[in-house]
């Protein structure tokens, strides 16, 4: 008891040297706020004033419509069953930097079974599409869409 009572009087004394502008203010209501304008607009306050019926006579107002930005055109579709030409893959640096030996049998599921796009996406070295194949328990492969045969039909056989 007499250690809590040193305590908190010790605790009193430190706090009571602090002014009333310490303390933490209500954190609900919001402080006072005084709107500045720009800097840009200083120079017009500069320039000499002009008449409503002068201003309206020269020029049209000018509306500034911010343009939205053009939808990507791609050269497949979302759900196209694709292969990969197996000419231009093994000459490509996708295939340079995965490391595999010459004539790598590990990857030809991907030249004789059909996959399927995921998503299309342009980025700065050209259009990608995500490839998943079906049935083979792989991740998907960003691949360029340059590199895709389209399969126009689903005739498929595993053998």
């Amino acid at each position: 008891m007499a250690f809590s009572a040193t305590i908190s009087q010790i605790s009193l004394t430190c706090f009571s040297s602090f002014p009333q502008t310490a303390r933490r203010r209500n954190p609900l209501r919001s402080p006072s706020v005084r709107v500045i304008r720009a800097a840009a607009a200083e120079p017009e306050k500069a320039a000499p004033a002009k008449t409503v019926e002068a201003e309206s006579a020269t020029a049209p107002p000018v509306t500034t419509a911010v343009p939205k930005p053009k939808k990507p055109v791609y050269s497949m579709k979302k759900g196209q069953i694709v292969r990969v030409d197996k000419e231009k893959y093994l000459n490509s640096i996708n295939y340079l930097s995965v490391g595999h030996p010459p004539y790598y049998k590990g990857l030809d599921y991907i030249y004789e079974d059909r996959g399927e796009v995921l998503d299309l996406r342009i980025f700065e070295t050209g259009e990608y599409a995500l490839v998943a194949w079906v049935g083979i328990p792989t991740a998907p492969a960003w691949l360029p869409t340059d590199m895709l045969i389209k399969s126009e039909r689903l005739v498929y056989e595993r053998m």
